[in-house]
């Protein structure tokens, strides 16, 4: 066989072997479960986020979360020990908030995007880590005693109507409010502190930064006030 009939003849083989390949939708193991109970469907329809768990030998869960978009399904990252998320979309179905519960007290936040191959993170790191890296670089961080448990980073309700119902007329699906609150571990010295209750900053989804909108002055100032138990 000559070199060109040879490599005529490995190319037909690696596109027949690829092309299935990328034309299957892929999914969670066949030991994962959809819970019906926590699907979500994006504003246009087009979207579905469906919740898979798998129980081990002591009962205890994990979860997966998949987005199905058209054919495709993309594994929202990461899984997650013990408990299910809450997901919001925005009014154009083009990004995705998961808000997921991670223990007693605490919440995370993940932000993913659509993309050609379907939804995927649009962070490098979590946007809860960001978002408290952002409240670290304010002055209002210096009025309060440093959170270290009870850590929870929450969605304001109203991304699906670009946060209408607070009387904003900001530009459709260009931003996210993020709330975070958190408290200190009692000591010897003092008991449980609340030190942070729901501060809000403002999530640009265009330039990927945060600021604080002056809308927020009025609650921010009441989130700062420390609250010992």
């Amino acid at each position: 066989m000559n070199r060109t009939l040879l490599a005529a003849s490995v190319g037909l083989l690696l596109a027949c072997a690829i092309a299935p390949a990328m034309g299957q939708s892929i999914g969670p193991a066949a030991d994962y479960k959809i819970d019906a109970e926590y699907t979500t469907t994006s504003p246009d329809g087009t979207t579905t986020i469906e919740q898979y768990k798998k129980a081990d030998s002591d009962d205890d869960l994990t979860w997966q979360f998949w987005a199905r978009h058209r054919n495709e399904m993309t594994m929202l990252q990461p899984e997650q020990p013990y408990y299910p998320a809450g997901f919001r979309f925005t009014h154009d179905s083009q990004w995705v908030v998961r808000m997921q519960k991670t223990g007693s007290g605490e919440q995370s936040l993940y932000l993913y995007k659509l993309a050609p191959q379907g939804f995927v993170a649009a962070t490098a790191k979590p946007l809860d880590d960001l978002a408290w890296a952002y409240f670290k670089s304010r002055p209002d961080s210096r009025k309060v005693p440093k959170p270290d448990f009870h850590m929870v980073a929450g969605l304001v309700k109203g991304v699906d109507d670009n946060y209408h119902w607070m009387g904003e007329s900001w530009p459709d699906s260009r931003y996210l409010i993020i709330s975070l609150s958190g408290s200190v571990l009692p000591n010897s010295h003092h008991g449980q502190i609340d030190a942070l209750n729901g501060w809000h900053c403002r999530y640009d989804l265009q330039t990927g930064k945060f600021d604080v909108s002056p809308d927020f002055a009025a609650n921010n100032a009441k989130a700062v006030v420390p609250v010992s138990h």
